[in-house]
């Protein structure tokens, strides 16, 4: 794990790094992407007002991005988790993953949810290794929950 990685609230002025670390991670799976399909990250500070957005930082540079939004009564949902290709497999989203959950608790969620797409077969054995759950599937896409207050401790 990067000891070095440091996990901070989003500042508007971090708004264009993350909207082209996440939109780059998009493309990358996707293909060519049209980044107005995202109109979320235009203006990141207004769009997540009402949750909680983090960024991860590694020597000077923005290099992962989590947030978690309210879903439901004590339920939070995780959205936008992206970290940049070259910093993959380190831990990162780890550690991204570690401070939404704490956020979470310390905010009184009872429970997480979050969708991915089916195929993105990364982003769905690193949810399962962490102690998230599979709810079920509809349309292209994967749902998971994790319990807060009734589960093991996620692999670290």
């Amino acid at each position: 794990m990067f000891s070095n990685v440091t996990i901070k609230p989003f500042q508007p002025e971090d708004q264009a790094m993350v909207k082209n670390l996440i939109i780059a991670g998009l493309a990358e799976h996707w293909g060519e992407l049209d980044s107005s399909k995202n109109p979320d990250l235009d203006d990141i500070t207004s769009t997540y007002a009402s949750g909680a957005f983090f960024v991860a930082w590694f020597n000077g540079e923005i290099v992962g991005t989590g947030a978690l939004i309210p879903h439901s009564a004590g339920i939070a949902q995780i959205v936008r988790m992206s970290v940049a290709q070259a910093m993959r497999r380190k831990r990162v989203a780890t550690q991204i993953l570690h401070h939404l959950i704490q956020y979470a608790k310390d905010y009184g969620y009872q429970k997480i949810v979050l969708e991915t797409t089916k195929d993105w077969y990364e982003a769905i054995e690193f949810y399962l290794h962490n102690g998230f759950r599979f709810t079920h599937f509809r349309d292209s896409n994967v749902y998971f929950v994790l319990d807060l207050f009734n589960r093991d401790k996620p692999d670290t």
